[in-house]
């Protein structure tokens, strides 16, 4: 795992945010050692940015693989800039549809990188093209200025084309030099052999060595180049028989990257003809059970593009001396002796079978030799002259993972599901019910607790043993909320003191008898007995970002529970971190992505990120809120409860202050306006200490770990982060303005904001016009009053009420600070509460007062109602429950 670390660097290079630009910070250019210019360029644009990148850095083998990613974006571009130069300046074409997919697809692990899709390419594509038409002087000279690649106005242009007249001699050579651009635009050729008589004859010897530059450096790496430029047969067209044709093919890269343009028959994918494979064909038959580790079927033949091969086909390419033949209407490429080999090979491996962790693995492109598997003793593993496909019962059931079954979810579930939601409990249902692991990456805000809830609900069987799931301690009030709520049917056992009495927690396994599920947290798992006894029915991990380092010891406790399926929860990214992902599928299905050493090895290569997309995409669902053609119905606001745990600090400091209170309210003399004086103030006491102890003591030390907000706070910030998104932090008390900005400081790696009372007038627009930038800060932290209205800060997608106001028409305007004219992502927002503390308990009686007295609430407040209850009243309403507030 060193190994990996170390390669992995953590991914944090380039970052898209959310709005599609691109970032990269002077640290991060200074540190991989790269021009100073190149993050300059970056603060100016993206498209900047990206051409920088293309033309001020060399050596990108050592380079992260986002930012070696990017630059091959950029210089993709430049490449076809260069192709088509004209007299006009008009728009550079855009790559195919499928080319962009392909791009898209094959973006590495980076944050952010969730938001590279077909669009932004495209959006990105012109914005380099609009920066390059704003600049004053010609195209040649602004090329000539910062693309290495662009040598001479007229390119070198070797042309293979097929000659159907002429059966001794299929092929003919010629190479071109660009003559001039015409006027609508297209390049117009001379043959090489004029060019250089032209120049010769004009001695005109700059031009002459621009013309020969790409073929002489093309003649240093290709014995095939050089033959040709030697015999001076380079300037002459050439008829040639199918082994010249071959060999010029299998040298076209070194042309390229001499500079030399390469024109092959349009009918050859890719620049190549197609080859003769052996056809893999996997799960073609109906095997019975499905599971990670069961066995499927395979058969081996030849096809050409999918098309099986006859035997009277075969026959013709063993009669032919050539390794370029014409079959099936076209030119394609065969090797017999190879060809040979493998179909015995696999006709021999064919009883064995494949795992389906080896079937997903070959058809998303891993050929690994010498680890054991069936690849070992195969001609160099397969490589290029090897096709794997699914076919029957394996093809239908990847269909049915892309599109899901329709199902109903259960009548138990007390909730309607939205129609993202559905299918995501039908595709939970599904891999769940063939025993594979499923990751739902869902966005923050959208429903996984629910989806799996449903899960559950539909799974429940007296025959079928429990569920076990997993999730954070802070969040176990959530959990219990949300199950009482949706499925009020479903036993649940909660291994945890903060719900259960402890003598019941002595064996898990016991206690849990003829319960659906029992919900514990990461830290209960080394403590409880009786978990490994059981193989549980699901197994599920919420916030299972907690497992993303594999050595240590909570993930390896997590690691060896057993279960019949596996569900992984994470609004967290899992794009933005090989070395998170490995460990995650290390979970959900086991050697899948291979060891960890594999995994390392793998991620050296090119072209590894893409097949790593394509390899894990069955077990990942994750939709964006953003992302409107898969989800339109979402409200543009979302407002949720966010549940938090007070220290053992806090509640001693809490339950004094309520004892105290309790002796304050017995006095015979409070009576009137003293009484109600005293209410306030000691809700004011209680908000405090729910913050943080040294708000109310006024010590100033606000150290994170004494207050369980901050820890609750932390892990949003993480996600946020992670998302490359921004968040608004909203407090009532000044005094906590500060700290909180320390604290998230530390967490986005970068220094946020803070606006309360004590701000300048004159500085307030200025500190909106920082936030509001794409570059700017990544939070904001400001203070109820001072901030509360007449803001416009729609960069944030996220809003976080620190501790509440008990009225809704404040926090309202609070959070309307993000969610108004102009934004154009949904708001979600967070409202901290302190369970088992008055926070609870006033948050239900505004969530009552909103649909039976609003006007009341929100003229009057909640704190003035509470000065109206009776004392008994009063007491039990901030009485503390430490069961469910201590964690």
């Amino acid at each position: 795992m060193a190994a990996l670390s170390t390669l992995l660097l953590d991914a944090q290079d380039l970052h898209v945010l959310p709005t599609g630009r691109l970032q990269l910070g002077v640290e991060v250019v200074k540190a991989l050692g790269l021009p100073s210019k190149v993050a300059k360029a970056f603060a100016e644009s993206s498209a900047a940015g990206l051409i920088s990148l293309a033309a001020e850095v060399s050596g990108d083998d050592m380079l992260p693989p986002a930012i070696k990613y990017w630059q091959s974006f950029a210089r993709e571009f430049l490449t076809v800039l260069c192709q088509h130069v004209g007299d006009v300046r008009e728009p550079t074409p855009l790559p195919p549809g499928e080319a962009l997919r392909e791009w898209a697809e094959k973006a590495p692990p980076a944050p952010g990188s969730e938001y590279v899709s077909v669009d932004l390419l495209t959006e990105l594509w012109t914005q380099i093209d609009e920066h390059i038409a704003r600049h004053a002087g010609s195209l040649e000279s602004w090329l000539r200025a910062v693309h290495p690649l662009w040598r001479m106005v007229g390119r070198v242009t070797f042309h293979l084309a097929e000659n159907k007249r002429n059966d001794l001699f299929p092929f003919a050579f010629l190479a071109t030099y660009t003559h001039r651009v015409s006027a609508a635009g297209t390049l117009q050729y001379l043959p090489l052999g004029r060019a250089l008589k032209q120049y010769a004859g004009e001695k005109n010897t700059r031009a002459l060595k621009s013309l020969l530059e790409p073929v002489q450096a093309a003649a240093k790496s290709s014995e095939f180049a050089a033959e040709l430029l030697e015999s001076k047969r380079v300037f002459s067209a050439l008829a040639w028989r199918a082994p010249d044709a071959l060999s010029f093919i299998q040298e076209a890269e070194a042309f390229e990257q001499a500079g030399i343009v390469v024109k092959v028959p349009d009918w050859w994918k890719k620049g190549r003809p197609s080859k003769v494979q052996v056809d893999l064909k996997i799960g073609e038959g109906s095997d019975a059970r499905v599971g990670i580790d069961s066995l499927v079927s395979f058969k081996a033949s030849l096809a050409l593009d999918g098309e099986t091969i006859t035997d009277a086909e075969w026959e013709k390419i063993l009669a032919s001396p050539d390794n370029l033949v014409r079959l099936k209407g076209q030119w394609v490429e065969v090797d017999r002796e190879k060809l040979g080999q493998m179909l015995q090979h696999w006709e021999r491996a064919a009883g064995t079978g494949l795992t389906l962790t080896e079937a997903m693995r070959m058809l998303a492109g891993f050929r690994e030799v010498g680890d054991g598997g069936l690849l070992d003793g195969a001609p160099e593993g397969g490589g290029d002259w090897l096709s794997v496909t699914a076919g029957g019962r394996l093809r239908s059931l990847l269909e049915e993972l892309r599109q899901p079954t329709e199902s109903e979810p259960p009548k138990a579930l007390k909730a309607t599901l939205r129609p993202y939601q559905k299918v995501g409990f039908q595709w939970l249902s599904l891999l769940g019910g063939l025993g594979l692991g499923a990751c739902l990456a869902d966005d923050m805000g959208l429903g996984k607790t629910l989806q799996v809830i449903a899960l559950l609900t539909a799974s429940k069987s007296k025959k079928a043993p429990p569920s076990l799931l997993v999730v954070p301690a802070s969040l176990v009030g959530n959990w219990r909320a949300e199950f009482e709520k949706f499925a009020p049917t479903l036993k649940v056992f909660y291994a945890h003191p903060s719900q259960t009495e402890r003598s019941l927690l002595e064996d898990v396994g016991q206690s849990s008898e003829g319960h659906h599920a029992v919900v514990t947290t990461y830290s209960m798992l080394g403590r409880l007995q009786g978990i490994d006894a059981m193989i549980w029915n699901y197994l599920v991990l919420d916030e299972a970002q907690a497992i993303k380092n594999p050595r240590t010891a909570q993930t390896k406790r997590v690691k060896a529970i057993q279960a019949r399926a596996k569900v992984a929860l994470t609004g967290t990214p899992v794009e933005n971190s090989a070395a998170d992902l490995w460990s995650l599928f290390d979970f959900l299905n086991p050697g899948l992505l291979g060891t960890s050493s594999q995994f390392a090895d793998v991620l050296k290569r090119g072209d590894a990120y893409g097949k790593v997309r394509t390899l894990v995409s069955p077990y990942i669902l994750r939709r964006l809120k953003i992302d409107k053609r898969v989800i339109d119905d979402l409200p543009d606001k979302v407002e949720m409860r966010t549940d938090c745990a007070l220290t053992k600090g806090q509640a001693i400091m809490y339950r004094k202050s309520v004892e105290s209170l309790k002796k304050e309210l017995a006095r015979d003399d409070l009576e009137g306006f003293e009484r109600a004086s005293l209410v306030l103030t000691y809700l004011m006491r209680f908000k405090q200490i729910c913050n943080h102890p040294a708000l109310f003591t006024g010590s100033g030390n606000f150290t994170p770990k004494d207050s369980g907000k901050f820890d609750r706070l932390g892990a949003i910030a993480a996600e946020v982060a992670a998302r490359g998104e921004k968040m608004l932090v909203f407090t009532q008390f000044r005094e906590m303005t500060a700290p909180i900005r320390e604290f998230l400081d530390e967490r986005f790696g970068r220094a946020g904001l803070v606006l309360h009372g004590g701000t300048s007038v004159k500085r307030r627009p200025k500190l909106v016009e920082q936030f509001q930038s794409d570059t700017g800060p990544p939070f904001f932290v400001i203070s109820l009053k001072a901030g509360g209205t007449g803001l416009n800060l729609t960069a944030a997608s996220h809003v976080v009420h620190f501790d509440r106001w008990w009225n809704p028409a404040v926090e309202d305007q609070a959070t309307d600070r993000a969610f108004r004219i102009g934004q154009k992502r949904n708001v979600l927002v967070h409202k901290f509460v302190c369970r088992g503390t008055v926070e609870e308990k006033i948050d239900a009686i505004i969530q009552d007062k909103r649909g039976l007295a609003a006007e009341l609430l929100e003229s009057e407040g909640a704190e003035k109602l509470l000065t109206q209850m009776g004392d008994q009243e009063l007491l039990d309403l901030v009485a503390l429950n430490l069961d469910q507030a201590v964690f």
